[in-house]
Protein backbone atom coordinates (compact mmCIF):
# COMPACT_ATOMS: atom_id res chain seq x y z
CA UNK A 1 0.00 0.00 0.00
CA UNK A 2 1.31 3.11 -0.98
CA UNK A 3 1.82 5.90 1.79
CA UNK A 4 0.14 9.42 1.62
CA UNK A 5 1.18 12.03 0.12
CA UNK A 6 0.28 14.23 3.95
CA UNK A 7 1.47 12.25 7.21
CA UNK A 8 -2.10 11.85 8.65
CA UNK A 9 -2.36 14.01 11.73
CA UNK A 10 -2.05 12.67 14.90
CA UNK A 11 -4.78 14.37 16.85
CA UNK A 12 -8.31 13.51 16.88
CA UNK A 13 -10.61 13.11 13.45
CA UNK A 14 -12.15 15.86 13.14
CA UNK A 15 -16.19 15.43 13.88
CA UNK A 16 -17.61 16.28 10.40
CA UNK A 17 -21.67 16.92 10.17
CA UNK A 18 -23.77 16.57 7.47
CA UNK A 19 -27.43 16.25 6.05
CA UNK A 20 -28.26 12.37 5.48
CA UNK A 21 -29.14 12.63 1.61
CA UNK A 22 -27.57 11.00 -0.57
CA UNK A 23 -25.93 13.96 -2.40
CA UNK A 24 -25.00 15.40 0.94
CA UNK A 25 -23.15 11.99 1.72
CA UNK A 26 -21.26 12.55 -1.42
CA UNK A 27 -20.30 15.60 -0.30
CA UNK A 28 -19.65 14.94 3.23
CA UNK A 29 -17.23 12.18 2.08
CA UNK A 30 -15.65 14.38 -0.70
CA UNK A 31 -14.76 16.72 1.79
CA UNK A 32 -13.67 14.00 4.22
CA UNK A 33 -11.08 12.79 1.14
CA UNK A 34 -9.99 16.06 0.50
CA UNK A 35 -9.08 16.16 4.11
CA UNK A 36 -7.31 13.15 4.39
CA UNK A 37 -5.12 14.02 1.48
CA UNK A 38 -3.55 17.02 3.44
CA UNK A 39 -3.23 14.39 6.08
CA UNK A 40 -6.33 15.46 8.33
CA UNK A 41 -8.22 12.32 9.30
CA UNK A 42 -12.17 12.46 9.89
CA UNK A 43 -15.81 11.14 10.96
CA UNK A 44 -19.22 12.32 9.52
CA UNK A 45 -22.23 12.33 11.58
CA UNK A 46 -25.66 12.64 9.81
CA UNK A 47 -28.28 15.12 10.94
CA UNK A 48 -31.62 15.50 10.16
CA UNK A 49 -32.99 19.11 9.44
CA UNK A 50 -36.38 20.50 9.54
CA UNK A 51 -35.98 20.74 5.76
CA UNK A 52 -35.67 17.52 5.78
CA UNK A 53 -38.30 16.42 7.86
CA UNK A 54 -40.94 18.73 6.43
CA UNK A 55 -41.12 17.69 2.47
CA UNK A 56 -44.85 18.44 2.60
CA UNK A 57 -45.44 21.74 2.23
CA UNK A 58 -42.92 24.12 -0.15
CA UNK A 59 -39.74 25.66 1.44
CA UNK A 60 -41.13 29.44 1.31
CA UNK A 61 -44.10 28.19 3.35
CA UNK A 62 -41.73 27.03 6.33
CA UNK A 63 -39.78 30.14 6.74
CA UNK A 64 -37.09 29.74 4.52
CA UNK A 65 -33.82 30.80 6.83
CA UNK A 66 -31.59 27.84 8.12
CA UNK A 67 -34.13 24.89 7.26
CA UNK A 68 -31.40 23.05 6.20
CA UNK A 69 -28.35 24.10 8.41
CA UNK A 70 -29.97 25.01 12.40
CA UNK A 71 -29.63 21.63 13.73
CA UNK A 72 -26.44 21.04 12.36
CA UNK A 73 -25.27 24.22 13.82
CA UNK A 74 -27.04 23.38 17.40
CA UNK A 75 -24.52 20.58 17.07
CA UNK A 76 -21.21 22.70 16.05
CA UNK A 77 -22.40 25.33 19.23
CA UNK A 78 -22.80 22.41 21.25
CA UNK A 79 -19.55 20.83 20.97
CA UNK A 80 -20.90 18.04 19.29
CA UNK A 81 -19.28 18.33 15.82
CA UNK A 82 -15.83 20.08 14.55
CA UNK A 83 -17.33 21.00 10.95
CA UNK A 84 -20.27 20.80 9.36
CA UNK A 85 -20.51 20.27 5.40
CA UNK A 86 -23.17 22.63 3.37
CA UNK A 87 -23.91 23.06 0.14
CA UNK A 88 -23.50 27.02 0.35
CA UNK A 89 -26.73 27.68 -1.27
CA UNK A 90 -28.62 26.84 1.86
CA UNK A 91 -26.91 28.34 3.99
CA UNK A 92 -28.62 31.85 5.39
CA UNK A 93 -26.62 34.51 4.95
CA UNK A 94 -26.15 35.57 8.56
CA UNK A 95 -24.46 33.11 10.75
CA UNK A 96 -25.53 32.73 14.25
CA UNK A 97 -23.13 34.32 16.74
CA UNK A 98 -20.07 32.15 17.21
CA UNK A 99 -19.76 30.40 13.77
CA UNK A 100 -17.95 30.39 10.62
CA UNK A 101 -17.11 29.68 7.22
CA UNK A 102 -13.90 28.01 7.77
CA UNK A 103 -13.42 26.89 4.07
CA UNK A 104 -15.00 27.83 0.83
CA UNK A 105 -14.03 25.23 -1.85
CA UNK A 106 -13.97 26.00 -5.55
CA UNK A 107 -17.07 26.57 -7.42
CA UNK A 108 -18.77 23.61 -9.26
CA UNK A 109 -20.84 24.36 -12.29
CA UNK A 110 -23.11 26.88 -10.83
CA UNK A 111 -25.71 26.27 -13.45
CA UNK A 112 -29.50 25.55 -13.38
CA UNK A 113 -30.39 22.22 -15.76
CA UNK A 114 -33.58 20.87 -17.34
CA UNK A 115 -34.37 17.76 -17.20
CA UNK A 116 -36.63 16.31 -19.93
CA UNK A 117 -36.24 14.38 -22.85
CA UNK A 118 -32.78 14.56 -24.46
CA UNK A 119 -32.39 16.97 -27.00
CA UNK A 120 -35.14 18.85 -25.37
CA UNK A 121 -34.41 22.88 -24.79
CA UNK A 122 -36.24 24.93 -22.79
CA UNK A 123 -37.29 27.12 -26.01
CA UNK A 124 -38.59 23.55 -27.38
CA UNK A 125 -40.49 22.26 -24.08
CA UNK A 126 -44.07 21.70 -25.23
CA UNK A 127 -46.45 24.94 -24.84
CA UNK A 128 -48.48 24.14 -21.04
CA UNK A 129 -45.29 21.33 -20.37
CA UNK A 130 -45.38 20.43 -16.47
CA UNK A 131 -42.31 21.56 -15.05
CA UNK A 132 -41.29 20.71 -11.33
CA UNK A 133 -39.30 22.94 -8.86
CA UNK A 134 -38.73 23.72 -5.50
CA UNK A 135 -37.42 27.05 -5.53
CA UNK A 136 -39.26 30.34 -6.14
CA UNK A 137 -36.03 31.66 -8.08
CA UNK A 138 -36.38 29.10 -10.55
CA UNK A 139 -40.21 29.51 -11.06
CA UNK A 140 -40.35 32.73 -11.45
CA UNK A 141 -37.33 32.94 -14.18
CA UNK A 142 -39.14 30.34 -16.35
CA UNK A 143 -41.99 31.72 -16.32
CA UNK A 144 -40.41 35.04 -17.45
CA UNK A 145 -39.02 33.28 -20.34
CA UNK A 146 -41.93 30.63 -20.80
CA UNK A 147 -45.14 31.88 -19.36
CA UNK A 148 -47.04 29.10 -20.82
CA UNK A 149 -46.18 26.55 -19.01
CA UNK A 150 -47.58 24.80 -15.34
CA UNK A 151 -45.43 25.37 -13.04
CA UNK A 152 -45.85 22.73 -10.10
CA UNK A 153 -44.42 22.36 -6.69
CA UNK A 154 -41.22 19.53 -6.48
CA UNK A 155 -39.88 18.61 -2.90
CA UNK A 156 -37.54 15.68 -2.10
CA UNK A 157 -33.77 14.75 -2.60
CA UNK A 158 -32.26 14.24 -6.10
CA UNK A 159 -33.49 10.60 -6.35
CA UNK A 160 -36.80 11.01 -5.50
CA UNK A 161 -37.23 14.26 -8.60
CA UNK A 162 -35.93 12.32 -10.70
CA UNK A 163 -37.76 9.04 -9.99
CA UNK A 164 -41.34 11.12 -10.23
CA UNK A 165 -39.72 12.34 -13.78
CA UNK A 166 -39.62 9.25 -14.73
CA UNK A 167 -43.03 7.98 -13.52
CA UNK A 168 -44.59 11.00 -15.81
CA UNK A 169 -45.49 13.36 -13.03
CA UNK A 170 -43.72 16.02 -14.76
CA UNK A 171 -42.67 16.68 -18.06
CA UNK A 172 -39.98 18.43 -16.90
CA UNK A 173 -37.61 19.50 -13.49
CA UNK A 174 -35.52 22.21 -12.88
CA UNK A 175 -32.42 21.23 -10.96
CA UNK A 176 -29.17 21.88 -10.00
CA UNK A 177 -26.36 21.11 -12.76
CA UNK A 178 -23.59 20.64 -9.25
CA UNK A 179 -25.83 18.05 -7.57
CA UNK A 180 -26.79 15.74 -10.89
CA UNK A 181 -22.91 16.17 -11.73
CA UNK A 182 -21.67 15.11 -8.12
CA UNK A 183 -24.01 12.12 -7.98
CA UNK A 184 -22.87 11.02 -11.87
CA UNK A 185 -26.47 11.71 -13.16
CA UNK A 186 -25.84 14.25 -15.79
CA UNK A 187 -26.49 11.65 -18.09
CA UNK A 188 -30.18 12.90 -17.06
CA UNK A 189 -29.56 16.49 -18.10
CA UNK A 190 -31.04 17.47 -21.16
CA UNK A 191 -29.76 21.14 -21.31
CA UNK A 192 -27.57 23.56 -19.12
CA UNK A 193 -28.80 27.06 -18.98
CA UNK A 194 -26.80 29.60 -19.59
CA UNK A 195 -26.07 31.98 -16.61
CA UNK A 196 -26.93 34.75 -18.68
CA UNK A 197 -30.05 33.49 -19.38
CA UNK A 198 -31.45 31.55 -15.88
CA UNK A 199 -29.12 33.48 -13.01
CA UNK A 200 -28.53 31.02 -10.32
CA UNK A 201 -28.74 31.39 -6.15
CA UNK A 202 -26.51 32.99 -4.52
CA UNK A 203 -23.51 30.04 -3.94
CA UNK A 204 -24.90 27.72 -5.95
CA UNK A 205 -21.96 25.12 -6.78
CA UNK A 206 -20.39 25.78 -4.02
CA UNK A 207 -19.29 23.88 -0.96
CA UNK A 208 -18.76 25.58 2.49
CA UNK A 209 -17.47 24.14 5.91
CA UNK A 210 -18.81 25.73 9.13
CA UNK A 211 -17.01 25.84 12.50
CA UNK A 212 -16.57 27.86 15.40
CA UNK A 213 -15.32 31.12 15.35
CA UNK A 214 -12.69 30.27 18.11
CA UNK A 215 -11.90 26.80 17.15
CA UNK A 216 -8.47 27.40 15.88
CA UNK A 217 -7.06 24.24 15.60
CA UNK A 218 -9.97 23.29 13.22
CA UNK A 219 -10.13 26.50 11.49
CA UNK A 220 -5.97 25.66 10.76
CA UNK A 221 -7.14 22.04 9.82
CA UNK A 222 -9.70 23.52 6.80
CA UNK A 223 -7.29 26.10 5.41
CA UNK A 224 -5.13 24.10 2.69
CA UNK A 225 -9.21 23.53 1.17
CA UNK A 226 -10.23 27.21 1.09
CA UNK A 227 -10.63 28.50 -2.41
CA UNK A 228 -10.24 32.10 -2.56
CA UNK A 229 -10.99 33.40 -5.78
CA UNK A 230 -14.70 31.24 -5.25
CA UNK A 231 -14.40 32.86 -1.66
CA UNK A 232 -14.34 36.54 -2.72
CA UNK A 233 -17.20 36.03 -5.58
CA UNK A 234 -19.07 34.37 -2.70
CA UNK A 235 -18.49 37.29 -0.28
CA UNK A 236 -20.11 39.35 -2.91
CA UNK A 237 -23.16 37.30 -3.42
CA UNK A 238 -23.83 36.71 0.21
CA UNK A 239 -23.19 40.65 1.11
CA UNK A 240 -26.03 41.16 -1.46
CA UNK A 241 -28.51 38.89 0.30
CA UNK A 242 -28.14 40.46 3.66
CA UNK A 243 -28.85 43.69 2.54
CA UNK A 244 -31.80 42.46 0.76
CA UNK A 245 -32.59 40.93 3.75
CA UNK A 246 -33.98 37.39 2.46
CA UNK A 247 -34.07 33.48 3.06
CA UNK A 248 -32.18 31.59 0.91
CA UNK A 249 -36.08 30.52 -0.62
CA UNK A 250 -36.58 34.06 -2.14
CA UNK A 251 -36.61 34.56 -5.90
CA UNK A 252 -33.40 36.21 -5.55
CA UNK A 253 -30.54 35.40 -8.16
CA UNK A 254 -27.10 36.31 -7.75
CA UNK A 255 -23.73 35.08 -9.66
CA UNK A 256 -20.33 37.00 -9.32
CA UNK A 257 -17.37 36.30 -11.45
CA UNK A 258 -13.75 36.94 -10.94
CA UNK A 259 -11.04 38.26 -13.73
CA UNK A 260 -8.15 39.68 -12.91
CA UNK A 261 -8.05 42.05 -10.14
CA UNK A 262 -11.78 42.99 -11.07
CA UNK A 263 -15.49 41.17 -9.73
CA UNK A 264 -18.77 41.48 -11.72
CA UNK A 265 -21.86 40.28 -9.92
CA UNK A 266 -25.01 40.64 -11.46
CA UNK A 267 -28.66 39.71 -9.90
CA UNK A 268 -32.37 39.91 -10.05
CA UNK A 269 -35.41 39.94 -7.77
CA UNK A 270 -38.23 38.78 -9.70
CA UNK A 271 -42.18 38.32 -8.72
CA UNK A 272 -42.47 34.64 -8.44
CA UNK A 273 -44.99 34.97 -11.51
CA UNK A 274 -42.22 36.23 -13.36
CA UNK A 275 -44.26 39.42 -14.42
CA UNK A 276 -42.00 41.73 -12.36
CA UNK A 277 -38.35 41.63 -12.53
CA UNK A 278 -35.63 43.91 -11.56
CA UNK A 279 -32.08 43.21 -12.45
CA UNK A 280 -28.49 44.85 -11.89
CA UNK A 281 -25.27 44.45 -12.40
CA UNK A 282 -22.16 45.89 -10.63
CA UNK A 283 -17.97 45.61 -10.40
CA UNK A 284 -15.34 46.56 -8.57
CA UNK A 285 -12.59 45.46 -7.07
CA UNK A 286 -11.95 41.65 -5.81
CA UNK A 287 -11.12 42.89 -2.01
CA UNK A 288 -14.34 45.16 -2.11
CA UNK A 289 -16.58 42.34 -2.78
CA UNK A 290 -18.70 42.89 0.22
CA UNK A 291 -18.89 46.86 -0.98
CA UNK A 292 -20.18 45.60 -4.53
CA UNK A 293 -22.38 43.39 -3.14
CA UNK A 294 -24.28 46.03 -0.82
CA UNK A 295 -24.06 48.11 -3.87
CA UNK A 296 -26.03 46.27 -6.01
CA UNK A 297 -28.43 45.70 -3.73
CA UNK A 298 -29.08 48.85 -2.95
CA UNK A 299 -29.60 49.27 -6.68
CA UNK A 300 -31.76 46.43 -6.74
CA UNK A 301 -34.12 47.79 -3.64
CA UNK A 302 -34.08 51.41 -5.39
CA UNK A 303 -35.31 49.86 -8.10
CA UNK A 304 -38.76 48.36 -6.58
CA UNK A 305 -36.82 45.27 -5.13
CA UNK A 306 -38.20 46.10 -1.94
CA UNK A 307 -41.64 45.90 -2.78
CA UNK A 308 -41.47 42.20 -4.54
CA UNK A 309 -40.47 40.91 -1.64
CA UNK A 310 -43.04 42.65 0.48
CA UNK A 311 -45.63 41.23 -1.65
CA UNK A 312 -44.13 37.82 -1.06
CA UNK A 313 -43.22 38.02 2.95
CA UNK A 314 -44.64 41.29 4.00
Amino acid sequence: MRSPAWPMSEAAPLRLGSRGSALARWQADAVARRLAAVGQASRIAYVTTTGDRRTDVPLAAIGGKGLFTQEIEAGLLAGELDAAVHSLKDVPSTLPEGLVLGAILEREDARDVLIAPPGTTLESLAQGARVGTSSLRRQAQLLMLRPDVTVLPLRGNVDTRLRKYREAEFDALLLAAAGLDRLGLSQAISERLAIEQFLPAAGQGVLAIECRADDAATLAQLRPLHHAPTAEAIAAERALLRRLDCGCQAPVAAYAETAGEELTLRALVAAPDGRRVVRAEASGARQEAERVGVQLAETLLDEGADEILRAIYG
